[in-house]
């Protein structure tokens, strides 16, 4: 550690950095999803709170007068109406399942491979594992000690507190999102870090669509008021053909799929729009796969030490501005601990 400061200081620092090392071997295996050599997939903390779910479908009054089309007027019928939807905290996977963590799965269960797992361009160990069923996702989240995410915490998780149209802003960025085949494949999951959302979740657009917990109803956003932390449909939802185009397309009892692909349309990548898949079908499979999430405990002590003691590591291995991250968002669980601060100002000198 080269620290620019004077050599006791430095003692100082390296000793609370092997305590905290020390003390991680308790603290990381609940808050990591992943370790060694494989990407480690961190959870995310999100607060509780409630969030706008969905939006209103505005179209516009006239097609004269150089006005523009709101972007709410390319939604789909069953991403409205706009509601109110509460959550309680949880946690969620920063990165989409890698290859490398679903291949530590299937050692360990002797679950088998999915479809597409010897396609040479989608199974480097740090592409998002696709090809998955609704079936493969939870039982790797299980076997985590997680689940799927709800519908409602994958869109909370992307839109952040502002009600984003996509993770980034208001407005679709070619550059920031992997979509509309782009891409000759899926990217690393940990790529694209300047278009994640405001909670600091990498591809909530495009890449792979991902599996959440909900059964698909084209119709149940019109159907509240909604419980806390709702989960959708009770039941599966037998979809027959009303005549409208969404029903046509769904006959059958689906489960949601979240986030755009490689291989999808622009239109698809909005942290609003909703897909849906038979939960045994990879019929999307070369851009299918999921994260992570968890309820989460008491915390925030466990989240908040998880990022002092990754603060201290990023030290270490004198990545400040990854050091001075971790620590603001100690800082913003315990805004008035001493320590988090005297380590804040010592990164600073550094940068």
């Amino acid at each position: 550690m080269k620290f620019k400061n004077s050599l006791a200081e430095t003692r100082k620092v390296g000793d609370q950095l092997k305590i905290r090392l020390f003390a991680s071997a308790l603290i990381v295996p609940a808050v990591l999803m992943s370790f060694g050599s494989v990407l480690a997939n961190e959870m995310v903390h999100i607060p509780s709170g409630k969030f706008i779910m969905g939006i209103d479908k505005v179209m516009p009054t006239s097609a004269k007068g150089g006005k523009l089309r709101p972007w709410s007027a390319e939604a789909f019928h069953d991403e409205g109406p706009a509601h109110q939807v509460e959550l309680g905290s949880y946690m969620i996977n920063k990165y989409e399942v890698s290859n490398g963590e679903y291949k530590e799965f299937m050692k360990a269960t002797n679950h088998p491979a999915p479809a597409y797992w010897d396609d040479p361009r989608l199974n480097k160990p740090n592409q998002p594992v696709v090809g998955v069923n609704y079936n493969d996702a939870t039982a790797f989240c299980e076997w985590k000690g997680a689940r799927l995410p709800t519908e409602a915490e994958w869109e909370n998780a992307a839109r952040g507190p502002q009600g984003l149209r996509y993770p980034w802003g208001d407005q679709l960025d070619p550059k920031l999102a992997n979509f509309g085949r782009n891409q000759p494949s899926t990217m690393p999951v940990d790529s694209l870090p300047e278009a994640a959302s405001p909670y600091g979740l990498h591809h909530m657009a495009g890449n792979a669509f991902e599996w959440v917990y909900d059964w698909y109803d084209p119709r149940f956003y019109e159907k509240g008021p909604f419980t806390v932390n709702t989960t959708g449909p009770e039941k599966p939802v037998w979809l027959g053909g009303t005549g409208l185009y969404v029903d046509r397309l769904t006959t059958g009892e689906k489960r949601v799929i979240r986030g755009g692909s490689w291989n999808a349309p622009g239109t698809s990548v909005t942290t609003t729009h909703r897909f849906w898949n038979q939960p045994m079908n990879n019929s999307y499979g070369v851009g299918l796969g999921f994260r992570c999430a968890k309820t989460a405990t008491k915390e925030p002590e466990q989240y908040v030490q998880y990022h002092f003691m990754h603060a201290l590591i990023s030290m270490g291995e004198e990545k400040w501005k990854d050091a001075l991250d971790s620590i603001e968002k100690a800082l913003q669980e315990d805004p008035d601990n001493a320590e988090y601060k005297a380590t804040r100002e010592v990164i600073k000198k550094q940068m």
